[in-house]
């Protein structure tokens, strides 16, 4: 069965960091391309950022140049390190793992990690 379950989420200040882990289980991890999403009260799920099989990353313009998005295949794990962190960070933060599209139709998502940002 395949499973996604992030941590690392907590209470930080203004301008401090975090790292977030998803561990994933149930799947060839290393071939599959994976994401961090986040969602905040009142709005939309949104993409924070995407790293392929390959290691090729691409990030959200509002976390260009503070996060960073990387993974060890060795241990099926997926990280989001969060530096200069905005009370705007404030949200929800998802794993998400997209398989090729040869192999399924759809993702799986990781069950969330609450990453708050307040003085």
């Amino acid at each position: 069965q395949v499973q996604l379950v992030e941590s690392g989420g907590g209470l930080v200040q203004p301008g401090g960091s975090l790292s977030l882990s998803c561990a994933a289980s149930g799947i060839i991890f290393k071939i599959m391309a994976m994401g961090w999403y986040r969602q905040a009260p009142g709005k939309e799920r949104e993409l924070v950022a995407t790293i392929t099989s390959g290691g090729s990353t691409n990030y959200a313009d509002s976390v260009k140049g503070r996060f960073t998005i990387s993974r060890d295949n060795a241990k099926n794990t997926m990280y989001l390190q969060m530096n200069s962190l905005k009370p705007e960070d404030s949200a929800v933060y998802y794993c998400n793992a997209d398989p090729p599209t040869n192999l399924a139709p759809y993702d799986y998502w990781g069950q969330g990690t609450q990453v708050t940002v307040s003085s």
